[in-house]
């Protein structure tokens, strides 16, 4: 059963029933949904459908096509075609003796499609702007998890494919109460709490959702998917990047170097880190790493990109480095035992923040300022002789001239503000005020795992959000 998804199936039909030709791209990390959802929301309708098959001779890939042409209606030829623009030519044969009112085309995995001097992707042009976009019948719906050749090869396409595609899904991972509800379809004893510690380890993505066994906890579940030796997703993260990007090795780098630092690095300390050159090869691969959803970047709200921060938010890749890559011999307690040590208590305070950056619209809804204009940004400033070093990762600038300083803390038993807190959240306060209109009024937000413990400390805090509501649609 389908969960979730509504606005990508909406636009979906929007282009099905479209009366022009329209070209489709869906795209997004590796089992993320992708080719579940153009399934499930076309079943049988399709006119003809191929999936890429992965490290096979440009030839033998032809022979798949062929072969798949010969299953949905095309008369057998002599032998397959020997070029991608003969087997295009093929398939305008299925297209044409469809009887069809609308001629649904699935091409899935499409990177895999274009190997190497088989040119492939000057085939795929050829027959989308000579032939199938003057019809006003066919949807052509590409998709495929090697991310980096999507936006590369389609999206920023300098030829014939330049701003052709009609409609772009980005698929973005399921939000908290969309896994909520995926637990109660598929009838996983999940609570609240248990779905949030499940998020801080696989984020939303749906397949990691599908391997939990409903008759383990969530923290089982956890130790045998991912840290125990023969885990079904133990070596997941190798296949990820080795799935999305075609040469992941300097990708893995970069990663490497920002899994170090819970507060991000400039362009200039990932270079030193990653020993990477600093050149257009970095910056394509920084804007693959943000566009894929890994990383996000950001600056000063006087946008000056020369400061500018970069981040590793993925949940399962932050994950990874602090605990995965590091498990050996594990034995049948190893996550639970983990849980008793400061190791697993920063990794949670640094996981619960990822999981806030990732629902800012229900924070918002929380709030009670949905309907204001505003944006989400994060500030730092280095110590200097006036005022300390500054890092504040989650700022709400609203239209209404209010700026909400939000401060994440995961606490399953209840947090607790100190003194030492309470002092840090002023000091912070302070010194952004120093860097903003001096119309801005700077409001503290304390956003926690299961609320606070109230003391003289944080009855100066007016304003809070729970884990709770970050469940909201």
């Amino acid at each position: 059963m389908l969960v979730g998804r509504k606005e990508e199936i909406e636009q979906l039909k929007r282009a099905y029933n479209s009366e022009y030709s329209e070209f489709v791209a869906v795209y997004g990390r590796r089992r993320i949904g992708k080719t579940f959802l153009i399934r499930e929301t076309f079943r049988d309708q399709f006119t003809f459908q191929y999936t890429g098959v992965s490290d096979i001779s440009n030839q033998e890939q032809l022979e798949e096509f062929y072969k798949d042409m010969i299953q949905q209606g095309l008369a057998v030829q002599n032998q397959s075609p020997k070029t991608w623009f003969k087997a295009f030519r093929l398939l305008e044969e299925i297209i044409t003796a469809s009887k069809q009112k609308r001629k649904i085309i699935f091409l899935d995995e499409l990177p895999w499609m274009d190997s190497p001097n088989s040119k492939f992707v000057a085939a795929f042009e050829h027959f989308w702007n000579g032939w199938a976009s003057a019809r006003k019948d066919i949807l052509l719906i590409i998709c495929g998890s090697a991310t980096s050749w999507i936006i590369n090869k389609i999206f920023r396409n300098k030829g014939g494919l330049y701003n052709r595609v009609t409609y772009r899904l980005k698929l973005q991972q399921f939000s908290l109460a969309e896994c909520e509800e995926f637990c109660k379809v598929h009838r996983l004893p999940q609570n609240r709490n248990m779905i949030l510690e499940g998020y801080m380890v696989m984020g939303g993505v749906p397949y990691y959702w599908t391997k939990l066994d409903a008759t383990k906890s969530m923290t089982q579940n956890i130790n045998d998917l991912f840290l125990k030796e023969n885990g079904a997703l133990r070596d997941e993260f190798n296949f990820i990047y080795a799935s999305v990007f075609n040469r992941p090795e300097k990708y893995l780098k970069v990663l490497e170097a920002l899994a170090g630092k819970k507060s991000g690095l400039t362009r200039e300390e990932i270079i030193k880190k990653s020993k990477l050159d600093n050149n257009g090869q970095l910056s394509r691969i920084i804007e693959d790493l943000i566009e894929c959803g890994f990383i996000r970047k950001y600056c000063h709200t006087n946008k000056i990109l020369r400061d500018a921060i970069y981040q590793l938010i993925d949940c399962y890749t932050l994950f990874y480095y602090q605990f995965i890559q590091k498990a050996y011999n594990t034995d049948d307690e190893y996550w639970i035992k983990l849980m008793r040590t400061p190791t697993y208590n920063t990794w949670c305070g640094l996981a619960f923040e990822r999981v806030c950056l990732l629902h800012s619209r229900q924070i918002k809804a929380a709030l009670g300022i949905s309907g204001i204009m505003a944006n989400i940004f994060s500030w730092h400033i280095k110590a200097n002789e006036t005022n300390p070093g500054v890092q504040i990762d989650f700022l709400i600038d609203r239209s209404d001239n209010v700026i909400n300083l939000c401060e994440m803390k995961y606490a399953p038993n209840g947090y607790i503000m100190t003194a030492a807190a309470l002092n840090n959240i002023n000091t912070k306060v302070a010194v952004l005020q120093q860097h903003v209109s001096a119309r801005k009024f700077i409001s503290p937000v304390l956003i926690t795992s299961n609320g606070i413990i109230r003391n003289k400390y944080s009855e100066a805090i007016q304003q809070s959000v729970t884990a709770e509501q970050l469940f909201l649609l």
